[in-house]
């Protein structure tokens, strides 16, 4: 029975994370152009000799957490079918849970599994700022989240025992939905190709694949997702940064009106001058990436770690840094950068930093780095500024020194 348990034993370092082409003989390349958003592919032993870093009793124990992201799916047993109850959850809970047909889920594990963040350095040849998370899932026989699409990309690394994957790449009518449940379950779902994943096994989905996974004994998979906003998100979040810079005396103006035959019309000068305005507000480039970089790094539920209670000078800081020898940078945080002709823009956790050009370098270093170790930053020690940035970005949670207990990738 599944128990509530914090005590994890597995090193920081893990041997079956270490960087490597997850794909067996394809070149990364090769499944760029010919599967990323485009079709399946089913990787065998993508990690060979693949072993959890998280068991079943310690992701019930991240359930527990107050601000860990968990859910409960119960196919039966529940006050209805498909049942949904998020967390967190009462060490109790765990207990009483039926042996069959369930799936506990925990979000963004790699914020509190150091191991699953390295497993995401696999894939750093995918733009960072499309990254989203990994998800973490435990299910007894038979559990599962039933039949579904999702509208983003996915490879789902199977951890712990044997997963049945089902999929139909058919599109999925709007209709096709379980009534009286707030999960999107498909009614009626046939598939097309289906296969069993073991440890170390690899499926990659892309958007509107309809998918169904079954436990066939007790199981663990893994899911690195990959964020895909909507049209609808852009446009939104785009207008909702731009109205409160637009002065209130910028107004339709018609100073060359003409009488019309029909006032009733809705002219094509008219309409003209509406395009206009809209055009006028897009055709500022520059504004439109800088939106972007802020946007796309913003934190997924705007809950990052506070600030530092205690903070440390740029002296203290360079000593620490200098006897540490590597920075840790935070997996609540998401970076970017953006390369203009006169400028460097960095964004961090929907903050943007303006950069001299000649700071390209360390633009790079931070968004494209996990780790950070001091031979990268040691030519720029002696510049106040560079050690002024670094100090606020630790004092604000962005970076971290490791603990005694870390052992970096070799």
């Amino acid at each position: 029975m599944l128990q509530k348990s914090k005590n994890r034993t597995s090193p920081i370092s893990h041997p079956s994370f270490r960087k490597t082409n997850p794909f067996g003989e394809l070149t990364e390349q090769q499944f760029l152009s010919d599967y990323w958003h485009k079709k399946p592919l089913l990787i065998r032993q993508a990690f060979p000799d693949f072993s959890t870093p998280v068991n079943p009793d310690e992701l019930a124990g991240l359930a527990c957490e107050e601000e860990v992201e968990s859910r409960l799916i119960l196919e039966k047993d529940g006050p209805a079918p498909w049942t949904l109850e998020c967390g967190p959850f009462a060490e109790d809970r765990f207990a009483s849970l039926p042996e069959t047909h369930w799936t506990l889920l925990v979000q963004e594990a790699n914020r509190y599994i150091p191991e699953l963040a390295l497993l995401r350095d696999a894939f750093d040849f995918i733009p960072h700022w499309r990254s989203d998370d990994v998800m973490a899932s435990y299910a007894p026989v038979h559990g599962s989240v039933g039949p579904h699409v999702d509208q983003y990309d996915v490879f789902l690394l199977q951890g712990l025992g044997r997963r049945r994957w089902m999929i139909n790449p058919d599109p999925v009518n709007a209709d096709n939905l379980l009534p009286n449940t707030e999960l999107k379950i498909m009614q009626n779902f046939n598939a097309d190709e289906e296969w069993i994943l073991e440890p170390g096994d690899m499926l990659y989905l892309p958007p509107g694949v309809a998918h169904y996974g079954v436990a066939l004994d007790e199981c663990m998979t893994f899911s690195i997702g990959y964020r895909a906003p909507s049209h609808a998100e852009i446009l939104s979040s785009f207008i909702d940064d731009l109205v409160p810079d637009l002065a209130d005396n910028l107004r339709y103006a018609d100073g060359d009106l003409q009488i019309q035959k029909n006032p009733g019309e809705i002219t094509a000068r008219t309409l003209t001058g509406v395009h206009n305005i809209l055009q006028q507000a897009l055709s500022d480039k520059s504004r439109i990436n800088r939106w972007f970089g802020r946007y796309i790094t913003e934190p997924r539920h705007s809950e990052l770690p506070e600030e530092r209670e205690s903070h440390l000078s740029p002296a203290e800081f360079r000593t620490q840094l200098e006897q540490t020898g590597w920075l840790i940078r935070s997996e609540y945080s998401r970076f970017a950068f953006i390369q203009e002709d006169e400028h460097v823009y960095l964004f961090i956790d929907g903050q943007e930093y303006d950069l001299l050009p000649s700071w390209v370098y360390i633009a790079q270093l931070i968004c494209n780095h996990r780790h950070l170790k001091l031979e990268m930053l040691q030519s720029w020690l002696d510049d106040n500024v560079f050690i002024e940035l670094f100090c606020a970005l630790y004092n604000h949670a962005k970076f971290d020194f490791p603990d005694a207990s870390w052992i970096p990738l070799k």
